[in-house]
């Protein structure tokens, strides 16, 4: 017929049987993917040179042998062995038609995973099955290298948002420094001098008083920058309301911005993780203040917290010019900021929300432009959890393990060895000190019999960690009644071996009842005194 090409093929007429096989094989040998023939039994009848790559085998090398022997790997073979066996007694095939993914084995050892795909194919004398196998390795190291990125650029934010709270968290330690000098000054000239007691006590409570709003705030600074995974507990939520926002006060009275607190009354505790909570709770708090920058008058943030069904609801309201509706949206999305740049990554937001929805609540916009902005933070109740949040108690000397305990303090510092001491006194414990870790394993293979072990991290001459792994290896008793203090909570080295060791950790500046709480915990595990 003329105009139709030579090799064209006739309506109605099917191309010969031959020509089908050669399109399949060039098919299945030029496919990307690995595809491995078996028959019936798991046989294998051949495989096409994707899949001699994947997992190293020669065609000559993977004919028939089983396909469990070739790249099924030990620790499924058993379940790979079972359904052989129901499939050769029911003849049904249980993976037919799905994808799945599990591990392979290649011919050097490596365990590899695969998306695996099974089709029947029938022939007049036999059924075969092909399996096609796409190695996912490469797939699942990007995946690694996005959540590590993630990570990476998660960490920057904190980091960028700590960096505008360095100006405010100067302020809120040398107010209280400022108190801690002064009255140990006076308390030392009326102790010099006769005088009346009560007001040297009065002043021993406001340099404990100052001290200990110095430690707040650094620990809830440390806590902002640290990095690790959540670990939720009950706890009460208006303390952490309050020392976010001494993080943030100076900053924003700086800018004229009134903060009101309306919690309520009987509130829950909050089932959650209160580290992250208080990113949140920062972000938020940081946001409207900067949203708020450029306005003219009065500026005022409300904090409400109301108690709901199984959860409790927080309520963070500014006047400012609130967000128009045509972005609001679009404001958790990652990287969407309307700040200038050098204000932020616009990640702020997004990483929020996530915090807020992995602690089992939501962050939701819920007034816009016109009213301000509100957000509303719910997070759930540990007592909807089934969580009973109790509060640590002190514990004395009267309840702390009988016998005359001897416990090990390392520590470069002297007199923080000296207050750990006398802290730990009240429990019946007799101190040594040593100032380094080689001078703490010279005490012990000397003098041996230490119930306990205090010891910093950072020292000159074998610090905190090398001083553990000897314990481990000469001692591995005492090793296991160590405990650590350490004022390095960041140090990713300090912070990879404390979670390696699996040991309790007492953050500086330490206060004596966690000191007593946590040592008395570890002395009442060993059984008898050492005295």
């Amino acid at each position: 017929m003329p105009g139709t090409a030579p090799d064209a093929v006739a309506p109605g007429h099917a191309p010969a049987p031959e020509v089908h096989a050669a399109v399949l094989a060039a098919v299945v040998e030029s496919a990307l993917d690995a595809v491995i023939v078996t028959d019936e039994k798991g046989i294998v009848v051949t495989i096409n040179p994707a899949a001699e790559t994947t997992f190293g085998y020669s065609r000559e090398e993977a004919q028939g042998r089983s396909i469990a022997s070739l790249i099924v790997p030990e620790h499924l073979r058993t379940a790979h062995d079972d359904g052989m066996a129901r499939y050769q007694r029911t003849r049904v095939p249980h993976v037919l038609g799905k994808r799945v993914a599990m591990e392979a084995a290649c011919k050097d050892g490596r365990i590899i995973p695969v998306e695996l795909a099974i089709t029947e194919v029938s022939l007049p004398d036999q059924r075969l099955f092909t399996a096609n196998l796409r190695d996912l390795s490469s797939a699942r190291a990007a995946e690694r290298e996005i959540n590590r990125q993630q990570g990476l650029l998660h960490q920057s934010e904190k980091l960028a948002a700590l960096g505008s709270l360095l100006a405010g968290v100067a302020h809120e330690l040398n107010n209280p420094l400022s108190v801690v000098l002064g009255q140990a000054m006076m308390l030392r000239e009326e102790i010099a001098a006769p005088g009346d007691r009560a007001v040297a006590a009065q002043r021993v409570e406001r340099i404990e008083a100052a001290a200990q709003r110095c430690a707040r705030v650094v620990r809830s600074f440390l806590a902002i920058a640290r990095q690790r995974e959540a670990a939720r507990q009950a706890f009460d939520l208006a303390p952490l309301l309050d020392q976010s926002i001494d993080l943030v006060i100076y900053g924003l009275q700086s800018g004229g911005v009134e903060i009101v607190r309306d919690y309520g009354t009987d509130l829950p505790m909050v089932f959650a993780d209160p580290d992250q909570v208080q990113q949140i709770v920062i972000n938020l708090l940081v946001n409207a203040g900067q949203a708020m920058e450029r306005q003219v008058g009065e500026k005022r943030i409300t904090i409400a917290a109301r108690a709901g069904r199984g959860v409790l609801s927080l309520r963070f309201s500014d006047n400012g010019p609130g967000v128009p509706p045509a972005i609001a949206g679009r404001i958790f999305d990652p990287f969407f900021t309307t700040k200038p740049h050098g204000l932020g990554t616009g990640i702020g937001l997004s990483v929020s929300r996530g915090l807020a929805q992995a602690n089992g609540g939501e962050l939701l916009l819920a007034a816009t432009e016109g009213q301000g902005a509100v957000f509303e933070l719910t997070l759930p109740a540990a007592s909807s959890q089934g969580v009973a949040g109790l509060p640590e108690a002190e514990v004395s000397s009267s309840e702390a393990p009988s016998g005359r305990w001897r416990v090990l303090v390392v520590d470069d510092e002297t007199e923080v060895a000296e207050v750990i001491g006398e802290i730990l006194e009240t429990l019946g414990c007799v101190c040594v000190t040593a100032r380094t870790g080689r001078e703490a394993e010279a005490l012990v293979s000397a003098r041996g019999g230490f119930d306990a072990v205090i010891s910093d991290l950072r020292m000159p001459d074998a610090g905190g960690a090398e001083f553990f792994r000897w314990l481990e290896k000469s001692h591995p008793d005492l090793a296991r009644r160590t405990v650590f203090v350490t004022g390095d909570a960041l140090g990713p080295a300090a912070r990879l071996f404390l979670d390696g060791c699996d040991r309790p950790v007492i953050e500086k500046p330490f206060v004596p009842a966690e000191m007593r709480r946590i040592v008395a915990g570890v002395l009442a595990a060993t059984g008898s005194s050492a005295g």
